[in-house]
């Protein structure tokens, strides 16, 4: 845990508790405090050092920021559109529109996505305009699950030399990613899009 910059109190859970510290970490990450890419570079270390425990890691790392994004999106869902709309400004109708008709993608991609994309204001955006739990979860789950066994995967495979490499390129492997998946998103639209009836 050299590597990692954590508080005293919280690297001292993780040293303790292993998979259960990094459950509390991600959970924190995703709610009430922010230590960006500090859940990734558990997932690898913890990877590394352990192998055969690497998805235990991935998993609790997933389940600890889905249980975090709940309680956000519950907390946004309760009270927080005046708070959005003063945040999001002249935007704030636009990501409206946004999040209603792409309900699973709002979350799911930042979901995916490493730091520095912001993540937040998605789970809050998704509460807010009160988009059902069940698209909520499963696509926040379902994009911290493949993100996290991703780098578990790589982390067993190269060891700590994937922690070095997202580190050095935190940024453009955000904008690579994005720009896949926007790709994919705009190929699933003209492929299924219905062209309207003609009279």
């Amino acid at each position: 845990m050299n590597q990692i910059k954590l508080p005293h109190w919280l690297a001292k859970i993780v040293a303790v508790m292993g998979g259960g510290g990094l459950f509390v970490v991600a959970f924190l990450d995703s709610s009430v405090l922010s230590f960006p890419f500090i859940t990734d570079a558990l997932v690898i270390e913890l990877s590394v050092q352990r192998p055969a425990r690497m998805p235990y890691y991935c998993a609790m790392a997933a389940l600890g920021s889905l249980a975090g994004c709940i309680w956000l999106y519950l907390l946004s869902k309760k009270g927080g559109e005046a708070f959005f709309h003063r945040r999001a400004g002249n935007a704030a109708e636009g990501a409206k529109r946004w999040v209603e008709r792409n309900a699973f993608l709002s979350v799911f991609i930042p979901a995916i996505l490493p730091p520095p994309f912001p993540f937040k204001v998605f789970v809050l955006a998704e509460g807010v305009f009160q988009v059902p739990l069940h698209t909520f979860v499963s696509a926040l789950l379902l994009g911290r699950v493949l993100r996290y066994f991703i780098e578990g995967i790589l982390a067993v495979r190269y060891g700590e030399a994937v922690l070095l490499f997202l580190t050095a390129h935190k940024m453009g492997l955000a904008l690579s990613v994005l720009g896949v998946l926007l790709l994919l998103y705009l190929i699933s639209r003209l492929l299924f899009h219905k062209a309207p009836a003609t009279r």
